[in-house]
């Protein structure tokens, strides 16, 4: 990385970071680790008995894209429906415990979605998910749509939708907030899920993974550049959004953009885990965007913080801290 760029990422990490206000709305998640030790099989049944030794709670979902906003130091906003349960109220605390707003988290959901992996040294041997995957109902549409509107009136730079399938992005309310974004000049950035994209239509970013892609224009893409070109030039022609950003696995990150397409290679230098890489991703490139960075070293330096993720085991929210380090004593 040219020293130039380390140093437009430095100020704008150091200076410029605290000052970008971004929303996500989506899908919010309590993600739950317990970690134990086997030694024996359960008299009871064959299976192995995990002595649980400790145990971590960390952010999940959209909650998890907030949660990264918010270790870079922007002012950040989360918008989502949650279960009126144990598992709600951890969540909340850790949200409130890292500065994150929550005047747009409601009560519309009977369960928090929650993940519980339950892990046997570094292996994960079984996971557990408490979640509902059907349609909001209307009322809790109207207070995100509502919430949304009142946030932009406010100000805002960035926008993410996080969708992870749970009901929370409609068709509605995705549209109803692209629409009213682009009318106020906000960019928005999509981290897609499934194949009815038709909902994201007028995004300005979307981010999706080879697979994700491939699914969305019906065949198996190859992950090379000519493939990727095509398939992006599909998407923004089918659903009408402006730039397309593929994250290619090992080999990195790809913007197809309106004037010019830009390319940077994987910097992982060990994967130990890649959940939560494009949170990451979607995070750290929404944010430097809606502070005003050029799309080039905004693309590296999300793919930078990818490879900072991956090299962590479990869901790991990247600080600027983290990138700084390994910016500037060439770790990478």
């Amino acid at each position: 990385m040219e020293q130039e760029t380390k140093e437009a990422i430095r100020d704008f990490l150091e200076r410029k970071a605290p000052q970008v206000r971004v929303l996500v709305l989506g899908d919010v998640m309590l993600d739950r680790y317990f970690y134990g030790d086997v030694t024996r099989i359960s008299p009871e049944a064959p299976v192995p008995v995990n002595r649980i030794e400790k145990k971590k709670d960390t952010l999940g979902g959209a909650a998890n894209v907030a949660h990264n906003l918010a270790q870079l130091g922007c002012q950040t906003y989360l918008a989502g429906a949650i279960g009126d349960d144990h598992h709600g109220r951890v969540l909340q605390r850790k949200l409130k415990k890292r500065n994150i707003h929550t005047e747009g988290i409601f009560f519309g959901r009977e369960k928090t979605t929650t993940k519980i992996r339950i892990l046997g040294g570094h292996q994960q041997m079984i996971r557990l998910d408490f979640e509902e995957t059907n349609i909001i109902e209307e009322a809790t549409r109207e207070k995100l749509e509502q919430y949304v509107d009142d946030r932009m009136s406010l100000g805002l730079d960035a926008i993410i939708l996080s969708d992870y399938g749970k009901g929370i992005c409609t068709p509605r309310l995705c549209q109803d907030v692209i629409k009213k974004a682009s009318g106020k000049s906000v960019p928005v950035f999509v981290d897609p899920k499934g194949s009815d994209w038709g909902k994201y239509a007028g995004a300005v970013y979307i981010t999706p993974n080879v697979k994700e892609a491939s699914l969305v224009v019906g065949k198996s893409l190859a992950n090379e550049d000519q493939a990727l070109r095509e398939a992006a030039a599909q998407i923004k022609t089918d659903f009408g959004i402006h730039q397309v950003m593929i994250t290619r696995s090992e080999k990195g990150i790809s913007l197809f953009g309106q004037n010019q397409d830009i390319t940077v290679p994987t910097l992982a230098q060990e994967v130990f885990d890649v959940s939560g890489a494009g949170d990451t991703v979607i995070s750290v490139f929404s944010a430097a965007i809606g502070g005003g960075m050029d799309e080039n070293t905004a693309v590296q330096m999300a793919n930078y913080a990818a490879g900072i993720e991956v090299g962590k085991l479990g869901t790991y929210a990247v600080s600027r801290e983290d990138i700084l380090d390994k910016l500037f004593n060439r770790d990478f």
